[in-house]
Parts: structure tokens; C-alpha cells; sequence
């Protein structure tokens, strides 16, 4: 499979100069590029088989008809004047030198077969645009290349090239020629062209055709190469290529834009890349200096972006190469294209002069095996096909050295017009030439996947790390610079200019207390049919506090609490706060040695908890302490205690909660947060979020867990509403959809675990409730669904800096859900593995 802009690459490094390198190069390897095999014309014309890249290509438009992915297209600006007859004469000339441009490809006992007419004279049709306005006729132009572009061929009927001619002006033309790739690639449009330029100027001189006769035609090689591409020869190419692709073959892990379609629609489109002259000057000089090839240089930055975009050490590429080391095929027309793929492994973080060295020795193994037609490949490997993406690679670069497509009509001055076929074979694509004094070409992309905005970035992050290898080729392909500076400012410093003013010098029981004052009457948790109001929340939680005091219970003192969900489990940890302490949540479903471990670790001095648990786990000195520490709740107790505000001394910078974390990594640890801490993440929420105090907040998570410090408290702090839902609701979708219902709530916090089971049990939410889904990434599908349902934010945060860092606002997408922004005085940094900022829609 071939690029087709790009096959031109094929020329890559077997030209001029750098052809006698690239010799010089494998001739120290032991390995002779020129192939001794003479191809010589075919006895018989019927029924000539298909080449190997012919026979693929025929299949893909049997698997899907009408697809112009394979069409070549090319346009030429012509100023001057230009003789209408002579060209046609000339095209036609070429078209009867090179049967491949006369032939059909009908299939025969359903077995293709290629078969050439004759005699073909091609049309030129000449389209006028000389009455429209210079600003239309460039916009029309377009429009008419791109139209031919994408017109598809019958390769059964042919024929398989066409020719137009539009007229701007007396002497203004554009001349568009389109292939498709079964007959003709990159290399043979310079073929095509030269040989046109040579016969215009015979023609206008009243001369015949100079041109030598073809000592072979396309289907003369083949017929030789499925002769010859077989046996020893065979066994050696796929032993080579065994060794480099046989065992599990990685994908491109590469973040997408959109969701990748069950089949690939091709669509593309492209994005120009132009390095400086001083940066091609460079890239040559660094590559003479290593050894390799411009092409290898190139190749090394690419791969190089690849791997700081996925993070994958093993990564596939796949370039194209002219596949015409026989002097017989140098100057026919037809599909001779190869693509190598180029596997290297980036492990160990290599400098930069050490990948190159890899991607050398990769190349010249690649070169000397290069017979292996890529179709070929595929089949022998039984590579698994997956309709969604291109098979064993899913990224291409190509290269060349000067273009090879110019035209040079006598009389006239042309300039090659880019045509952007709005298709792309692969993901994408970077096509480079060597223009001389700069290196140009463009990023080709598929338009399903990413937004033009990434390529342009990629674009730019392309370049930063080319400059930064040839400032310094030695240094690890991990601490080379990816980010612009623009971009550098804007993640780790725009981005998180996040200060705003919250009440930093208050702690959480004293914003309820607040509250309290405001709406002493209002109901404040609800929990089976019971409930309390803010008065009375405060008192019962006053009491608790007050015996606390008693036991000691102040500043950075620890309390573990463990009991089940109740209206005592919202009055006890207030209770905790109001003394001053910080609690310890203990979840009574967690094994006793659990539970011991937490105890003992937090060297917790008073654990409140409830009669049947402690009958149930049989604690002892050593599980709490001594047990008179061993508060219950469901004691008659509480009633004995004043309910007036206690003066706790805490301040803003003391404990609030110590939560452990679920040791899947090793040992639990347990998180401390300060009060400032908790208040701010609420606080920004709160704001962010728009929660008031006309919201009902259903909370479903054990307290073990950080989240439901945000599900009780937020709402305690402005005055809304708490329903506590049991254990057994909270993991039953239809009994949490009643709830939901029955309690009006407006706002739940849920993992997206959760959200199915709500969905699945039928709810459907309302107009204007707070879906508030974190703690596992959300799915895309489940987005767009809970999208119906209400107003969907998606958080993110580690326990370790409270709760949630970041927040973000879903809306329709073709993208995956992003975890937003940073909170209020919250500074996040996306990195790679190296710990390096990593580009926007990048993995990190």
C-alpha cells in the first residue's frame, strides 16, 4: 500500500548523491541493493496475472467498490502558450508507450487478470472558467480538482487515467491528471511528466518522438515476479521479515479526537509542514556526522514524537519505496511501490544519537529484504483484519529527495498545484521533500479521528523536537523538549491561575454552624423516614462534642468512627469536628484485622462506634485502646450533654479527617487533611457546580471513602438537604431509583459504576439535576446517555489532595470525557511516564 503524494518517496535515497550513500552504506553491511535477476518481456499477453501490489489493490475495491482512496491526482499551473493539440498528441503518445495506462482489470473465471486494449486515444475535455472573476476561478479550481480526485474508476472497464483541462485565460491553464494506483504511483508521475516535457518539445518542433524504445512493460515484471518470488527466495524474504514482525504486533496507542469507526471511511485531509532552511542544512550535517541518511534522521524525530505522544517503546512505521532496483522498471510507468514497515524499540530511554544507530541498522535490514511485497507480507502472516484501521501499522512516513514531478512544456512555465484529495489511508502521515533549500510536505490525517487543531499542534511539537536533536543529539529522547513555550506557559501556568478568595480561615463545623443561625429550622439530614433539622442536628452533634472534650478530644487528636449508615453516623462525625478532633472513618464491613490495622497505624484514642459492633468484633485493649474509650451512639448518653457550641480551638491548618487508602499498591496509608483543605474543595464546588440551598443531596458513598466528605458536608455548609441512603439501596439500582424519586433529591455523587445501575433499573433523571460522576474514568456512551438525564459533571482527584482537583462540565462530543480544569488554588500538571508536561489531548 502506497501514499500516494508520496510515493515520489519511493526515490528516497536511491538518487544522486544520497543514492551513492545509501549504496555505500549496505555495501559495508554486505548487502548488494542491485538485484542481478534480468526481467525480460513475457511470452503470451492473455490472462496475465496481477503483481502482488495490483492484486491488493484489486481486492480492496472488490471489498469496498467506489472508494477514490486510490486515486492519484495531480495539477499542473501552466502560463504561456499552450497548443491544445500537441498535448493531447504527446499524452497520447505516453499512453500508447505504456500498456499498463491501457489496461483493464476484468476478472476472468473469478481470477483478476489484466488486460490491454490495443489501441486507446484519451480525451482531454477542456472546462472554461475565463468568464469568472480571478477570486472565483482559484476557489473553482479547487473545487474541480478535489471533484476529480475523488471520481472513482471501474477497473473491470477502465479506463484507469483521465485527463482535464481548465481555462482561465488565453494563456492561463491547469491541467489535472488522475490514476488510480493499480496502474500508476508516485515515481511513475514523474515518469509521465518527464516524458511529456521531452515530447511537447519534439512535437512543437515539428520532430517526432526521441524517446528510446521500453525494453519491458509493467506486465512483463508482473508476470516476473510472480515467477521469481517464490521458493528459496520467498523463504529468505519471510524469514527476514519473520524475525522483525512475527510475534505479536503492537497498535499505535495514540489518543484520538473521536471515536475511532467500526470501518475505515478514509476521509482525510492535510496540514502543510515547512522546516527552515537552517533546519534542513542541520539535519543534513547532523546525518553525515552519524552516518545515516536524511530519510534515517527523520525517520528517528518521528518516531521519536510517536513515542512521547504514547508512551509505546515498540512502535511500527511503515514508508514507501520505489520497489524499482532493476534498471528495467527505472522509467516505466506502473504500480511498483513498496512500503517497508520499520519496527524499533525505544526501551531504556535512548539519547537521541542512539536511536538513530537502532533506526540505521533497522533501514539497511529492511533495504536488502525489500523484495517482500507488503501484500505479500500481510498474507503470509495471516495478519488478523480489523476494518477499523490500515493492518500492521497505523502510521506512515514518507520521504524524498527533490520532486520528480515537475513539467517542463516547451514555451511554457508550470507550477505543480497541491491537491488535497480529502482522503488518508492511515491515521496519518508525514510526507517530507527535500526541496533543496528547505524541507516541506504536509501532515495527512483522518478526519474521523482528530481535529485539525491537533495536527497543527503535532505539527509544532514535530518541530521542537527536531531543533532540539540538532541542538543536542545526545541527550535521552525523554528530556527533549515537546511543548512550544506558548504552549509550556499555557498548561503549567495559565491554566492553573486558579486563586480565589474562600473562607480559609474557617473550619467545616463552624460553616455549619453558620448555617444553623441562618435556617435553624430547615431540615438538614433525612435518613428512613427519620430526620433532623439544623437546630437539632447541632445540638445532638454539641453533645457528642462535649463528651469528646471530656475524654480529651482537641486539636490533631484522632477519632475512629465505625458505624453503620444512619442519622447517628452524620451527628458523630460532626460531633468529632465540633470537639476539635479529626475522625478516622472505619467501614464495618472491612475485616477485623483491617480495622485493627487502621486503629493501631492512626494510634486513634477514641473509636465511636455502635453496641452491636462491638459485641460482633469483640474489641479488646488491643483493637482501641482502653475501653472506656469505646464510645457507642446508641447509648442513652448523648442526652446527659449540653447542646450549647463548644469551644474546640481548632484552627483552619488542623486535621480534619485521616482517610486510608485500599493498600492495593502495599500497605494502607492513611491521607491527612486540614480543615483549609476540605473547605476550599467545598467551596469550589459548590460555586462551580452551582450548588444552593434549594438542592436535596442524595449521598450513597461509605465514609470510608473521600467522596463522601463532599456528599454530607457540602450541603451542611449551605444550607441544603442530606438523604442518607442505606448500604443495601446504594447498590441496588431500582431501590436507589425509588429513592431518588420518593427523597426529590437534585443531586447525586456516583461512580459510573452506579449511573449503570441507575440506568439499567430505568431512571431517568430530570430537568436540571446534578449528575456527579467520578472515582473511575466515564465512558463516553455512558456520558451521552446521562446527557438526557440531567446536567452531567465529570471529577477527578486523588485522596491525597482532597477530594476533587478537577471538574468538568460534559457536553455532546465526538471526544472522549475529558476531567476538566483545575478547582480553586488547585494546580494540576498532566505528565508522561519522565515526568514531562505532556500536549493537550495527550495521555498523561
Amino acid at each position: 500500500m502506497d501514499n500516494d503524494s508520496s510515493t515520489s518517496a519511493s526515490r528516497i535515497d536511491l538518487q544522486t548523491a544520497k543514492r551513492e550513500l545509501l549504496a555505500k552504506l549496505l555495501k559495508k553491511e554486505g548487502i548488494d541493493l542491485h538485484n542481478s535477476h534480468k526481467i525480460y518481456p513475457r511470452q503470451g499477453y492473455n490472462n496475465t496475472p496481477l503483481s502482488f501490489a495490483q492484486e491488493r489493490l484489486w481486492f480492496l475495491d472488490q471489498l469496498e467498490p467506489g472508494n477514490s482512496v486510490y486515486n492519484i491526482c495531480r495539477a499542473q499551473r501552466l502560463t504561456g502558450p499552450l497548443d491544445l493539440v500537441i498535448l493531447t498528441q504527446s499524452i497520447n503518445e505516453i499512453v500508447r508507450r505504456h500498456e499498463i495506462l491501457r489496461t483493464t482489470f476484468p476478472c476472468v473465471a473469478g481470477v483478476p487478470s489484466q488486460v490491454a486494449t490495443p489501441t486507446f486515444t484519451l480525451a482531454i475535455p477542456v472546462v472554461n472558467l475565463q468568464e469568472l472573476p480571478p477570486s472565483i476561478q482559484g476557489a473553482e479550481t479547487s473545487r474541480i480538482a478535489v471533484e476529480e480526485a475523488q471520481c472513482t474508476f471501474n477497473l473491470a472497464m477502465g479506463p484507469l487515467i483521465r485527463a482535464k483541462l481548465l481555462q482561465l485565460g488565453e494563456e492561463r491553464h491547469v491541467l489535472l491528471l488522475t490514476t488510480h494506483q493499480i496502474v500508476c504511483d508516485g515515481w511513475s508521475i514523474g515518469v509521465f511528466f518527464r516524458e511529456l516535457s521531452n515530447l511537447y518539445l519534439a512535437y512543437s518542433s515539428g520532430n517526432g518522438s526521441r524517446l528510446e524504445d521500453l525494453p519491458i512493460q509493467y506486465a512483463d515484471f508482473a508476470a516476473w515476479q510472480r515467477q521469481w518470488l517464490q521458493g528459496e527466495v520467498l523463504e529468505t524474504q519471510i524469514s527476514y521479515w519473520q524475525k522483525q514482525l512475527g510475534h505479536s504486533l503492537p497498535t499505535l496507542g495514540i489518543s484520538t479526537d473521536g471515536p475511532r469507526p467500526a470501518v475505515q471511511s478514509f476521509r482525510g485531509a492535510r496540514e502543510p509542514v515547512v522546516l527552515s532552511e537552517d533546519l534542513a542544512k542541520a539535519v543534513k550535517i547532523l546525518s553525515q556526522r552519524a552516518g545515516v541518511t536524511p530519510f534515517m534522521t527523520l525517520l528517528a524525530v518521528f518516531k521519536t514524537l510517536l513515542y512521547r505522544y504514547t508512551g509505546q517503546e515498540d512502535l511500527l512505521v511503515g514508508c514507501p519505496f520505489a520497489g524499482r532496483h532493476h534498471l528495467e522498471t527505472e522509467n516505466l510507468i506502473g504500480s511498483f511501490v513498496n512500503t517497508l514497515v520499520l519496527r524499533t524499540n525505544l526501551h531504556g530511554d535512548p539519547p537521541f544519537n542512539e536511536l538513530l544507530s537502532r533506526i540505521r541498522d533497522t533501514c539497511l535490514g529492511a533495504y536488502a529484504h525489500q523484495d517482500l511485497p507488503f501484500e505479500k507480507l500481510v498474507m503470509e502472516f495471516e495478519v488478523k483484519r480489523d476494518l477499523s484501521r490500515n493492518p500492521v501499522f497505523q502510521a506512515m512516513f514518507a520521504f524524498q529527495n527533490r520532486s520528480v514531478s515537475s513539467l517542463n512544456l516547451s514555451g511554457l512555465t508550470s507550477e505543480p498545484i497541491e491537491v488535497d484529495t480529502e482522503t488518508s489511508k492511515f491515521d496519518f502521515t508525514l510526507s517530507l521533500t527535500d526541496r533543496g533549500n528547505d524541507l516541506a510536505g504536509f501532515f495527512e490525517y483522518n478526519t474521523d479521528l482528530f481535529n485539525r487543531s491537533t495536527i497543527e499542534r503535532m505539527i509544532g511539537h514535530f518541530r521542537m523536537l527536531l531543533e532540539g536533536i540538532l541542538a543536542d543529539s545526545v541527550k535521552p529522547i525523554s528530556a527533549l523538549t515537546l511543548l512550544t513555550e506558548a504552549e509550556r506557559h499555557q498548561v503549567l501556568v495559565k491554566w492553573n491561575e486558579t486563586q480565589a478568595d474562600y473562607p480559609k480561615d474557617s473550619c467545616i463545623h463552624e460553616l455549619f454552624e453558620v448555617q444553623v443561625e441562618r435556617t435553624p429550622e430547615a431540615i438538614a439530614v433525612q435518613f428512613e423516614g427519620k430526620q433532623l433539622t439544623y437546630r437539632e442536628l447541632n445540638n445532638r452533634a454539641n453533645q457528642v462534642a462535649h463528651y469528646l472534650q471530656g475524654l480529651g478530644v482537641g486539636p490533631e487528636k484522632l477519632v475512629g468512627i465505625c458505624v453503620e449508615r444512619s442519622l447517628e453516623m452524620v451527628v458523630g462525625l460532626l460531633g468529632v469536628l465540633k470537639a476539635g478532633g479529626a475522625y478516622v472513618p472505619l467501614d464495618p464491613i472491612y475485616p477485623t484485622e483491617r480495622l485493627r490495622f487502621m486503629l493501631e497505624d492512626a494510634q486513634v484514642s477514641v473509636l465511636i462506634t455502635q453496641e452491636k459492633l462491638v459485641e460482633d468484633r469483640g474489641w479488646r485493649m488491643e483493637d482501641g485502646g482502653p475501653r472506656e474509650t469505646v464510645v457507642c451512639v446508641d447509648r442513652d448518653w448523648i442526652a446527659q450533654q449540653r447542646d450549647d457550641n463548644p469551644n474546640s480551638a481548632v484552627a483552619s491548618e488542623n486535621l480534619v479527617y485521616v482517610i486510608y487508602t485500599s493498600g492495593s499498591a502495599g500497605q494502607p496509608k492513611g491521607v491527612q487533611i486540614e480543615h483549609r483543605a476540605l473547605v476550599n474543595c467545598l467551596h469550589s464546588i459548590a460555586h462551580r457546580l452551582g450548588f444552593t440551598d434549594r438542592d436535596v443531596s442524595l449521598t450513597v458513598t461509605t465514609i470510608s471513602f473521600d467522596i463522601a466528605a463532599l456528599e454530607l458536608f457540602l450541603p451542611l455548609i449551605i444550607g441544603g438537604k442530606v438523604v442518607v441512603a442505606r448500604r443495601d439501596q446504594a447498590v441496588d439500582g431500582r431501590e436507589l431509583a425509588s429513592l431518588l424519586t420518593n427523597s426529590s433529591a437534585t443531586a447525586l455523587q456516583a461512580t459510573p459504576s452506579t449511573w449503570r445501575l441507575l440506568i439499567d433499573a430505568g431512571w431517568e433523571g430530570s430537568p436540571g439535576f446534578k449528575i456527579l460522576c467520578g472515582g473511575e474514568p466515564m465512558p463516553k456512551d455512558l456520558a451521552e446517555v446521562l446527557l438526557t438525564f440531567g446536567e452531567v459533571w465529570n471529577l477527578y482527584g486523588p485522596t491525597e489532595s482532597t477530594i476533587w482537583s478537577t471538574a468538568h462540565k460534559v457536553e455532546p462530543s465526538v471526544g472522549p470525557v475529558p476531567i476538566g480544569r483545575p478547582i480553586a488554588n488547585t494546580k494540576i500538571y498532566i505528565l508522561d511516564s519522565h515526568l514531562q508536561p505532556v500536549p493537550i489531548g495527550v495521555h498523561g
